[in-house]
Order: structure tokens, then C-alpha cells, then sequence
């Protein structure tokens, strides 16, 4: 089915035709259309336009408001101020441009026309190493940008960029060859996460220490970084064995937060080495690397470092090795040339921001990266603790991701058993997955709601609440109207457009027929805190419209079944918003 026109953007052309029948030559301009609270509509663009035409505002708005054809959608204009229009739709336009969204699967949401290839890469934990606190951003963020990006017709590849390469490995693979059976498992069945990570842990607490201890093994062990790196059978063989354990305990996280991490799209730091030496070729013969004290270089006019002198971007040490910079320079190489992407997205911390403006700023020097091949860090600010400073446990230690998501589900499995009554009669099994739904949904959204760039507080008290800015409000609402479908006997949601609608109603319908907009526009800016700042807006219309509209105990059969159509598109729109931030919405609660 084709996307339905909103009723903002039906408003805006009849407000065209009307400029363009009363002023010919006014063609290109801009109603300026925007939501209002003095009426449903207010646009502004005819005062710059008579400023232009050297006129009276009021006359020419007069003027134009004549020149609108009579139509159906448009109930009232009123020129308001030095020039305003006030508009005000009809309830049948409302009612048909909702019943319009309901027919469709996708709630008539449109399809984007510049739809290409994006390459988001997120989720990017170490091998080797626990995710903590700081690996929670990069995951929930760019699992959210995927669904949404997909939904508007983008063609998405997923890229995990994880830590399995550098001289650490050394250490630990010649700590394996001296102690064989240390990543055994105990027993043949499958190895849980907290298992391989148990491991891991252990292994890389004795050879760090044994590496600062022993200067044998430490000689022992850079070695074995050479062989490494030279692609020695024996010693890639004993790194996959970390890799592969790492991916146990990976995969296990990402599961508890309810993601879907594809092992095909796991590619690593290792996975461009075979391109490195290419990389750096191209960009000292391009000339847009040059060789300084043997390290190969990129400047910059605009950075700097305190003492005034240029900052470079080092591709490669003056010693062969490789830095960051030419494994992120080979992926964007390998994302634009190999998988043909017309949009890069990293989702990665604040903190690296001028490290990528460098990579990408060199990457549009070497022609990787041009008017059609963009790249943008969609950079995330930190998670803090209640106090306000960077998240700690009480001993100073960074938190653990597995403790923090299992306490979410925890305290949200209370809130369920607290709620739980005859009425709703959850059975243990319901309880548990709702209060692990409503958990994770409760970390993913505080993460969410706030603009990524900025620093959020942690505090899962606030994030459980059943009032205010918050996942588990919107899941009440959804369940609550689940409730009233499952009492509502015989009557069918059904669309009357003959009916007059109360102010409530009104408010909730126009808000539903703005999904689209926000959805696109979220997609364009990169902001999923802007699709969930809608979509609690939506929740807070629904509540409004529970105060003033009784469903089940309308006052006419119609009524009823027009209030029941209203709140089975708020739900839907409400279950398909939460999806595309990864957040899930329970039937009952």
C-alpha cells in the first residue's frame, strides 16, 4: 500500500494552492506549517513573504485564506497577530487519515526516496575483556539506528568492530602454550557466558601477572606477538580459541539485552590486515600520508597540540606496527569499495571524536570518502552514577554490564509481582519474562530518551517508575488498552467519520498522524531520543484521553467502537514505535 500524506502535509498544500492562486509569482514560498496550542495548525510563512512582496501582512493572509478552494479537511482559518493563520482541520479528516494508517501494516509510514547502504558499526566489546557500564551505549544506540533505518527502507549492514588484535595476545596465547588445559571447559555441554568469562578473567589475571613479574616470559611473550602478526598457524590457531570463548560470553550479553548480534557481522580489528599495508601504500603515494621521524602521517591545519605543534594522525609507527588508524581507514575502504555503502555510522563514545574526524577527514582526502559516500560518528556522552560522576561500584571498580542488567530485571520483576493481582492473574512464568521485558526496556530507554551526546544518570529507580518519562509507563499503556480490547465484548474497533470528536480525541488523533514525520526525521538526524520522546507524548495523550473518554461505557454504540478504533492504532503505534528502539511491549501487565 502506498504511504498515507499526513494531514500536516494536506494542510500545507491546500495552504500552497491558496498562495499561489493569490499571489502568482509566490510559488516557492513556504507556508512555514506547525503544530499550535490556539488551534490544530498555525503557519507563519506569509509574514516573510510580505516582507518580501513589500506588503501588508494581515491584507495578503486575507487575501489568501479567500484564494483555499473549499475542500473537506479544512474546518477553520483564522488570520491572527501581524499575520498568522490559525487552522483548524475537520474531525472527518482526522478520523479518514487514521483509518487510512490503520488499514496499512506499516501505519502508513512512507518508505525514504534516498534510501541506500549504511555500515553502522556498533557494539564493539574486547576480546578477552568483560563488558562494563561503558559497552551499554554503543549497543543499545546502534541496534535501535539499525531498526529504524531498515523500516525506512534502508538497506543496513552491521558491523561489529570488536578488540581481537595487538600485542595483549602475546601475552596470553604463550601463558596458553605453558598451560594448556586453562580455557578447558568442565564438562561437554554448552558453556555459559558467565563460565567463558570466569575463564578469560582468570587466564588474563595470571599472565599479566606473570608478565610484570617474569622478564623471561615477558621477552617469551613478545615474541609471540611477532609470530602473531607474521600469521604463524600454531599461534592463530591458540587466538581463535580467545575469540572464540570471548564470542560465548559476547553472545550471552547481548542475548540477556534482547539483541540480535549475527556472527556474520562480527569483523574484527583483525579482519583488515591483510589490507594495511595497502592502505598506508595508497596514502603515501596519493601524498595524503607523509613519512615524519619514519612514522607514516596525516596532518591537519585545525589540530594542534598544547605546545602549539601539529597533531598528526599516525597510519603507521616508525617501527612497522599499525595503529587504530589504519585498521579504521582500511574498514571505510573495505565499506564503500566492498560493500558498497553510501552512508557510514559509527556509534562510538564522545571521547574518540577527533580520532574520527582525523580517519574521516583523511578518508575524503584519499577519495574514499565524497558527496555520495558520507560518514558520521553518532557520538554518546557517559553513563553516570546517582552522585552525578562517571558509574563506579562502591570499591571504585568499573561496573560490570551482566550485574547491571540482571539488577534492572531484578527490580522490574518486583514491580510486576507488586502489581499482579486477581484481575490480571500472571501466571510465575509471565512474571519472570514480563519483569526481564520491562527491565531491559527500562535500561534501553533511560539510555534512549536522552539525546546521545549527553551524559545520563543510572538510577533504576526512577527508570522502573510507572510515572513519568519512562519504558515501563509506555508499557503500561499498550497493556492497559490490550485489557480494554479483551473486555470489549462484541464491539469491533470501527472508524466513524460522521462522528464529532472530543477535544481528547482530537489531541490523541492528531498525535498518531504525526508517526511518520517523526520517524523519518528521526532517521535523518541520527536521534532515537526524538522517536521516544513521541512515543511517551503519545502515551501522555492516551491518559489524557482516559480522564475525559470513557471506551467500554460510551455513550453510543459508534462511539464506542470509534474509541476502541482510536486506542487499537494508539496501541499498535505504541508496539511498533517500542520495537524500532528494541524495547519490548508486553500483552499483560
Amino acid at each position: 500500500m502506498a504511504s498515507v500524506p499526513s494531514l500536516a502535509s494536506t494542510v500545507q498544500q491546500r495552504l500552497a494552492d491558496g498562495l499561489s492562486a493569490a499571489v502568482p509569482d509566490a510559488a516557492s514560498a513556504d507556508p512555514l506549517l506547525r503544530r499550535s496550542d490556539r488551534a490544530d495548525f498555525q503557519a507563519n510563512g506569509i509574514l516573510a513573504l510580505a516582507k518580501r512582496l513589500k506588503g501588508n501582512p494581515r491584507e495578503l493572509a486575507t487575501k489568501v485564506v479567500e484564494a483555499i478552494p473549499a475542500n473537506d479537511v479544512l474546518k477553520e482559518i483564522e488570520v491572527s497577530g501581524p499575520g498568522f493563520l490559525n487552522i483548524t482541520v475537520t474531525d472527518a479528516a482526522i478520523v479518514d487519515t487514521l483509518a487510512a494508517r490503520a488499514a496499512d501494516a506499516r501505519l502508513g509510514v512512507p518508505f525514504s526516496e534516498s534510501a541506500g547502504t549504511t555500515v553502522i558499526d556498533y557494539a564493539q566489546p574486547n576480546v578477552a575483556k568483560e563488558m562494563h557500564v561503558g559497552h551499554l551505549r554503543s549497543a543499545v544506540i546502534g541496534a535501535a539506528m539499525v531498526e529504524i533505518l531498515e523500516f525506512t527502507g534502508e538497506t543496513v549492514v552491521r558491523r561489529h568492530h570488536i578488540g581481537d588484535w595487538g600485542t595483549q595476545f602475546g601475552m596470553l596465547i604463550q601463558y596458553l602454550i605453558e598451560h594448556p588445559h586453562e580455557l578447558d571447559h568442565s564438562s561437554e555441554t554448552e558453556v555459559s557466558g558467565e563460565e567463558a568469562m570466569s575463564s578469560l578473567n582468570r587466564l588474563y589475571k595470571a599472565s599479566r601477572a606473570l608478565f610484570d613479574s617474569d622478564e623471561e616470559f615477558k621477552t617469551r611473550a613478545r615474541a609471540r606477538v611477532v609470530d602473531l602478526q607474521a600469521g604463524d598457524e600454531e599461534t592463530l590457531a591458540l587466538w581463535q580459541r580467545f575469540v572464540d570463548e570471548s564470542k560465548i560470553y559476547f553472545y550471552s550479553v547481548f542475548d540477556k539485552l534482547d539483541m540480535d548480534i549475527r556472527d556474520g557481522d562480527v569483523v574484527g580489528e583483525s579482519g583488515y590486515n591483510d589490507m594495511l599495508q595497502e592502505t598506508c601504500r595508497i596514502l603515501e603515494e596519493s601524498g595524503v600520508a607523509v613519512r615524519s621521524e619514519g612514522a607514516l602521517c596525516v596532518f591537519f591545519d585545525d589540530v594542534k597540540g598544547p605546545d602549539g605543534n601539529p597533531v598528526p594522525l599516525i597510519v603507521q609507527k616508525s617501527d612497522g606496527g599499525f595503529g587504530y588508524a589504519a585498521t579504521d581507514l582500511s574498514a571505510i575502504r573495505d565499506r564503500v569499495q566492498n560493500l558498497k555503502a553510501t552512508s557510514l555510522l559509527y556509534v562510538v563514545d564522545a571521547r574518540q571524536s577527533l580520532h574520527f574526524k582525523m580517519v574521516f577527514e583523511t578518508a575524503r582526502r584519499a577519495g574514499w570518502l565524497n558527496d555520495e559516500v558520507k560518514a558520521h560518528q553518532l557520538a554518546f556522552g557517559t553513563v553516570l552514577g546517582k552522585d552525578g560522576k562517571p558509574f563506579k561500584t562502591r570499591e571504585g571498580e568499573t561496573v560490570r554490564l551482566v550485574d547491571l542488567l540482571d539488577e534492572a530485571i531484578d527490580r522490574a520483576t518486583e514491580v510486576v509481582r507488586e502489581k499482579n493481582n486477581e484481575k490480571i492473574a500472571l501466571t510465575e512464568e509471565e512474571i519472570v519474562e514480563n519483569g526481564a521485558q520491562i527491565g531491559i526496556g527500562a535500561v534501553k530507554y533511560a539510555d534512549l530518551s536522552t539525546s546521545a551526546v549527553r551524559d545520563y544518570k543510572f538510577d533504576l529507580d526512577q527508570m522502573v517508575s510507572l510515572n513519568g518519562d519512562t519504558s515501563v509507563y509506555i508499557q503500561y499503556a499498550y497493556a492497559r488498552i490490550q485489557s480494554i480490547k479483551r473486555n470489549a465484548g462484541d464491539a469491533v474497533p470501527t472508524a466513524h467519520r460522521k462522528l464529532e470528536l472530543a477535544p481528547a480525541e482530537r489531541a490523541l488523533g492528531l498525535h498518531l498522524d504525526q508517526f511518520g514525520a517523526a520517524v523519518a526525521e528521526v532517521a535523518e538526524e541520527y536521534a532515537p531520543h526524538k522517536l521516544a520522546a513521541y512515543l511517551y507524548q503519545l502515551a501522555s495523550h492516551l491518559t489524557a484521553f482516559y480522564d475525559q473518554c470513557p471506551v467500554l461505557k460510551a455513550d453510543t454504540q459508534e462511539q464506542k467502537e470509534n474509541r476502541l478504533f482510536l486506542i487499537d492504532l494508539t496501541a499498535r503505534t505504541l508496539h511498533q514505535g517500542m520495537a524500532l528502539l528494541g524495547i519490548r511491549t508486553p500483552e499483560r501487565l
